[in-house]
C-alpha cells in the first residue's frame, strides 16, 4: 500500500550577509544534488554529512538521528517530501523519491549507532525539576523509560540540548508541524525554564 495511503498519513544571526550566503548556495548545491540521485544511498549522503554518519550531530539545532525508531524516521521523510514539514534544505532534497526510498533511508538511519550523550558537567537540581516533570507529563511513557522511543514516537535520550530545546518551543508556540497534537497539549504549561531544564536532562542520558 503507498505510503501517503497507509496509517503514516493518518497519525501522518544574524551574522555577516556573505558568509550566510555561502551557506544558503551550499545548502542549495547539495538538495540538487540529492534530488537529482538515483538511489536511497545517494539521497542519504548529503542528509547524514548534516545529522553525523555515526548517528551524533556535532551541528547546532541539528538534530542527531543514530537509532531512532524507524517508523518514526518514515514519517518525518514522508512529512518533509508530502511539504507538511516544509523546512529545507530536506524538502528539495526528497522530490521525487519514491515511498520504497523513504523506507530504505529510514531502515539505514535507524541503524545507526545511538548518539553519544553530553559529557558536560550535570546540574543536579535541574535534574530534579526535569524527573519531576517526566513523571508529572509522563515523558517515560510515551518515549519508554530509557527515552528510547519506539515506533512513532521518537527517542530523546542523547538528543542535542539546543535542538530538544527548539523542538519544545516549537511545540509550544505551534510552529513545528506535528502529525499528533499530544506534544502541543503537553508542552502548552511549560516555562522556558522548565523546557531548559528537560532538555538538560535528556540530552545527558543513553
Amino acid at each position: 500500500m503507498p505510503l501517503s495511503c497507509d496509517k503514516t498519513a493518518a497519525t501522518a544571526r544574524k551574522r555577516n550577509r556573505p558568509a550566510r550566503g555561502l551557506a544558503i548556495t551550499a545548502m542549495l548545491v547539495c538538495a540538487a544534488t540529492a534530488a537529482a540521485a538515483q538511489t536511497p544511498a545517494e539521497r542519504l549522503a548529503p542528509c547524514l554529512a548534516c545529522h553525523g554518519e555515526s548517528g551524533t550531530s556535532s551541528r547546532p539545532d541539528v538534530p542527531s538521528l543514530g537509532a531512532q525508531p524507524a517508523y518514526y524516521l518514515l514519517i518525518q521523510l514522508f512529512m518533509f517530501r508530502e511539504r507538511l514539514r516544509p523546512i529545507e534544505p530536506m524538502t528539495q532534497m526528497l522530490e521525487g523519491a519514491s515511498d520504497d526510498d523513504l523506507r530504505a533511508m529510514a531502515d539505514a538511519i535507524a541503524r545507526l549507532p545511538a548518539p553519544q550523550p553530553d559529557a558536560s558537567p550535570v546540574d543536579p537540581a535541574r535534574v530534579a525539576r526535569a524527573q519531576e516533570l517526566v513523571a508529572q507529563h509522563r515523558c517515560n511513557f510515551c518515549h519508554n523509560a530509557d527515552y528510547a522511543g519506539e515506533e512513532n514516537v521518537p527517542r530523546i535520550a542523547g538528543q542535542r540540548e539546543d535542538y530538544l530545546v527548539k523542538a519544545l518551543r516549537g511545540y509550544k508556540d505551534n510552529t513545528r508541524r506535528g502529525y499528533d497534537a499530544q506534544m502541543a497539549d503537553v508542552v502548552e504549561p511549560l516555562t522556558e525554564a522548565d523546557i531548559a531544564d528537560l532538555a538538560h536532562y535528556l540530552a545527558r542520558q543513553r
